[in-house]
């Protein structure tokens, strides 16, 4: 029998697990301070539904098949916007919602590209740019000020784009082609994607959009980018006109934006303007694994082991009175030559020795596992 993970599928334990929980914490704090309430949706849906209106964008192409007893044509979810088609359904407008939950991809494994990943969400359903600005200023927040991610925030519209493309004689059936070759300027040379907007006749495109902002105040659709940056300025959140910025993703119908971490390749996190049920929505999307790699926060460690040398009530008494105070207790009811050691496998902080002597006396030394400095215990015992 197997009992490696499939390839593409991680475990994660001990510190690992730590962060990755420490780092939800955060997120779901900050998702429900600016009035985004929780929702969850099934694992498993309809292929049908899986796939919906977009099939030939990447992500639904690599989805996981699956197949019930009934021959029922079903899929995993490979992400988690599209189950608001049927929850916002009847909704009062603006419906506010956030979501964490794995997502698979059945594709290639590479770095920090996994089959299994656990995909962080907020979506406006009846969304104005107000809340576009609200939505960046919410990411500002958890990635600078909470996870201590330096970073910049690019923004573009997909109007603005069509009617560049318009106005350069781009034919309409070929125009999201061109986009998703003008996504690729941040991973491929100019010279190749002039090379790949060659056939479409658009290869002065990538001259355009090297221009200074105040070029494109000539197209109308600016003025929502302009409506943007003054509605980011209100929330305290500098944002930075980017034209090259597409996102490939074909559904996008106004915002896209970006938060790239200084120093990093790629984005960290990425979302813009899109319908709903006919409805303009808004929101961005982000994977706990590459959150995990960039975030700049203290890992939660095990505060107390507490060893008990056949004095288990006392033992459990501090432990109570420890988790009373907020602390991470454990206790350890093993041989005394092996704690040590097993704090030290699991990073306790500090243990506390209960024995027959410190009962008698009252007085619970603290022994600090890194320094080996020793206090005694505070807890009103």
């Amino acid at each position: 029998m197997k009992t490696d993970t499939v390839k593409g599928f991680n475990d994660y334990l001990g510190k690992d697990a730590r962060k990755r929980a420490r780092i939800i914490d955060v997120i779901k704090k900050q998702f429900a301070l600016y009035g985004f309430e929780p929702a969850e949706t099934p694992l498993v849906e309809y292929e049908e539904f899986v796939r919906g209106e977009n099939p030939d964008d990447e992500a639904v192409s690599n989805i996981f098949k699956l197949q019930d007893r009934g021959k029922r044509k079903l899929a995993l979810r490979y992400e988690l916007t599209f189950p608001l088609k049927r929850i916002a359904k009847g909704k009062k407008l603006p419906y506010k919602r956030y979501q964490i939950g794995p997502v698979f991809r059945d594709e290639p494994v590479a770095a920090n590209r996994f089959r299994q990943l656990i995909q962080c969400d907020i979506d406006v359903i009846g969304s104005t740019i107000k809340d576009e600005a609200e939505v960046l200023a919410l990411g500002y927040d958890i990635f600078s000020k909470k996870l201590g991610i330096k970073l910049t925030i690019v923004i573009n519209n997909r109007k603005l784009l069509n009617e560049i493309l318009e106005k350069e004689k781009i034919k309409e059936k070929d125009r999201e082609q061109v986009i998703r070759e003008i996504d690729k300027l941040d991973k491929l040379s100019e010279k190749e994607v002039k090379a790949n907007l060659k056939k479409f006749k658009g290869e002065k495109i990538v001259e355009i959009l090297k221009k200074p902002e105040k070029y494109f105040e000539k197209y109308s659709d600016y003025s929502e980018i302009k409506e943007l940056k003054k509605y980011c300025k209100d929330f305290g959140v500098n944002v930075v006109f980017q034209p090259s910025l597409a996102r490939g993703l074909s559904y996008y119908v106004g915002s896209v934006f970006e938060f790239k971490a200084i120093g990093e390749k790629g984005s960290i996190c990425g979302g813009g303007t899109y319908m709903i049920n006919g409805i303009q929505s808004t929101g961005w999307s982000i994977g706990l694994a590459r959150l995990t790699n960039v975030a700049k926060i203290k890992t939660p460690t095990n505060d107390f082991l507490i060893i008990s040398l056949n004095q288990d009530k006392k033992a459990i008494e501090i432990a109570q009175k420890l988790r009373k105070k907020s602390r991470v207790v454990s206790i350890y009811y093993g041989k005394p030559s092996k704690a040590l050691e097993y704090a030290n496998s699991y990073n306790f902080q500090k243990v506390i020795f209960v024995g027959s002597k410190e009962v008698k006396a009252k007085k619970f030394k603290i022994k600090d596992m890194k320094t080996g400095k020793e206090s005694l215990l505070k807890v009103g015992l």
